[in-house]
Parts: structure tokens; sequence; C-alpha cells
């Protein structure tokens, strides 16, 4: 079964410039980070999102092409077919809008914690459902 694909569009601020000119290496975390939160909340239901929280445990980026000032920003995001335990790999695509070939690939492993203990909890069937 494969992943719904989660897409939103980002605002690039003068602050995301770098001294080189382009977007800073930092910005596109912040857009795997902020499209990965959008998403489960989009998908999760109210119980879910009382009881779970996740945590990044490595992001793995290859970069493509620069961003600039003034360019429309789209991210994609979509999960692995399946979890393993408390892991679920997460990916994200970044778009210079309009463009064929991303810019920025990001696969990130997330963990699943209970929202109360912070314990690491085995993503349930019903979860992994929502997204699939």
């Amino acid at each position: 079964m494969a992943a719904e694909v989660f897409s939103q569009r980002f605002p690039i601020d003068a602050a995301d410039i770098d001294e080189l000119g382009h977007v800073n290496n930092i910005v596109y975390l912040r857009y795997a980070q902020e499209i990965a939160i959008a998403h489960w909340r989009s998908r999760a239901t109210a119980e879910m999102l009382a009881n779970f929280v996740w945590v990044v445990m490595r992001h793995e980026i290859d970069y493509r092409a620069a961003l600039m000032l003034g360019d429309d920003v789209e991210v994609r995001t979509w999960v692995d077919d399946a979890a393993r335990g408390p892991a679920w790999a997460r990916f994200v695509e970044i778009y210079k809008a309009g463009a064929e070939k991303p810019s920025a690939q990001i696969k990130s492993n997330w963990c699943l914690l209970d929202a109360k203990t912070r314990r690491i909890r085995r993503v349930p069937p019903e979860l992994v459902a929502r997204f699939l």
C-alpha cells in the first residue's frame, strides 16, 4: 500500500538567506520538521495526538539545487510503507515551485514516544493505517 503524499508551500524570508545568497542548510531541516508536524496533525486522531509524540533519531539530506529569495517552495512528505517497532522513516522532498527535480531530499528516522511518560512505544497498526 502506498503512503499518502502531503504537501505544503513555504515562504522564503530574508532571514533564511546565508552569506552565499541562497537558503541556509538549516532552513531545509526546518521545512522537514514543520511539514512532518503538519502531516502528523492532519492525519492523527485526537486520541493519537494526546497519547503520542515523535522525536527525530536521524536526518540524511542530499542537497541538489540552491533555493533563493523570491523562490516559491513546495515541500512534499510521506512515510515509509511500514513502521519498524517504534521507528518510522519519513521522506521529504523540497522543490522550487514548478521544478521537476527536488532541490533537496531528506530521509528522517522518527521514534514514537508515549506523550506522558516519554517512553518509547511501538507504532500501533491503527496509526500506520492513518498514513497509508
